[in-house]
């Protein structure tokens, strides 16, 4: 990438928060029966996933996929666009993946009003976990923590803030996806794409560590917690509680690389997407600061979406993010 222009905010484009959290599966029923039964989702939308679609995708007359969009109670952005492909190859993003394991998008956070339950009831309908549930402080916040597995590297992150009480947008066991995690080699170079490339805001910086050994909601063995960095930074188009991406490297543990395999159709977290107002300018500004398109289509038909145009772009460690022109700007 060249060095970017003059600095520019994706607020002044109009870019909102991400709408849905797009996730390739075999089967649907393995993966939404979590939000169905123990988060109360609704089902918003299904059906065939329209050939521009798939076209913009870059993906042949011989593939063709259905979809369900699901949302959390009272929410309509911070859904998940489950995706089931046919008549295509597919293999995993992140095969048998660890949290430092670099390369797609390792989960979507959601938050929560009671996370032990949460792991209970998930742990009964055949889910797993990265660990059991974990309380911790991180700035003036206690919390509690699980990262979620489903099928093929399917991983929810959730948050439960214990103090003080959240009031930014409805909680019940599942939330609305606030988040996207993506693990990263080099943090810097991805805050960097993040906030000087695509004009998002800084949120936090965080590279705290506990002093003694405590346990790790990233599977870190117990003894290694003081001396295995997490790095991250959260960012996000405009302030608020939803809408963020977050990057982090994990120094000190040496993972696979999987990038290369961050595409459609692939099986796990393919992208978030995000809605622009000046979708036009917001693409000159990408375009000036060297950003490369990876995919982009016009009258683009997406069902609970509208017919848009839509665009995407990688980061430095392959992870897809979607921009698509808002249906009011029109």
């Amino acid at each position: 990438m060249s060095a970017p222009a003059a600095a520019q905010d994706a607020a002044d484009y109009g870019v909102e928060p991400w709408t849905d959290a797009v996730v390739s599966v075999a089967e649907f029923e393995p993966a939404t029966v979590l939000f169905r039964e123990a988060g109360n989702w609704r089902l918003v939308v299904s059906g065939e996933v329209d050939r521009t679609e798939l076209d913009y995708w870059e993906l042949g007359s011989e593939a063709s996929a259905r979809f369900e969009r699901w949302c959390a109670p009272q929410a309509d952005i911070g859904c998940i666009r489950f995706v089931r492909f046919s008549g295509v190859d597919q293999e995993p993003i992140r095969p048998a993946a660890r949290a430092w394991d670099t390369g797609g998008i390792y989960s979507m956070m959601v938050r929560s009003d009671d996370v032990p339950s949460l792991y209970e009831a998930a742990l009964d309908l055949g889910w797993w976990a990265e660990s059991p549930p974990i309380r911790f402080q991180f700035g003036a916040s206690d919390l509690r923590n699980v990262v979620l597995q489903g099928p093929h590297g399917l991983n929810i992150a959730v948050y439960e803030r214990i103090t003080p009480e959240f009031t930014g947008f409805p909680l019940g066991a599942i939330s609305q996806g606030f988040n996207s995690m993506r693990m990263v080699r080099d943090r810097e170079a991805s805050r960097a794409f993040y906030a000087d490339s695509l004009g998002f805001g800084v949120l936090f910086d965080a590279t705290s560590e506990p002093d003694e050994p405590a346990f790790s909601n990233f599977g870190i063995p117990l003894n290694l917690t003081p001396d295995v960095i997490r790095a991250a930074t959260a960012l996000h188009p405009q302030p608020g509680e939803t809408g963020r991406v977050e990057v982090m490297q994990i120094t000190g543990f040496t993972g696979h690389n999987h990038s290369e395999r961050a595409s459609q159709p692939n099986l796990g977290h393919l992208s978030v997407r995000y809605p622009v107002r000046d979708l036009a300018g917001y693409r000159a500004m990408l375009e000036a600061n060297g950003i490369a398109i990876a995919y982009e289509g016009t009258d683009v038909t997406i069902s609970g979406l509208g017919t848009v145009d839509i665009m995407a772009v990688r980061d430095p460690d392959g992870s897809l993010t979607e921009f698509f022109s808002h249906p009011e700007s029109e």
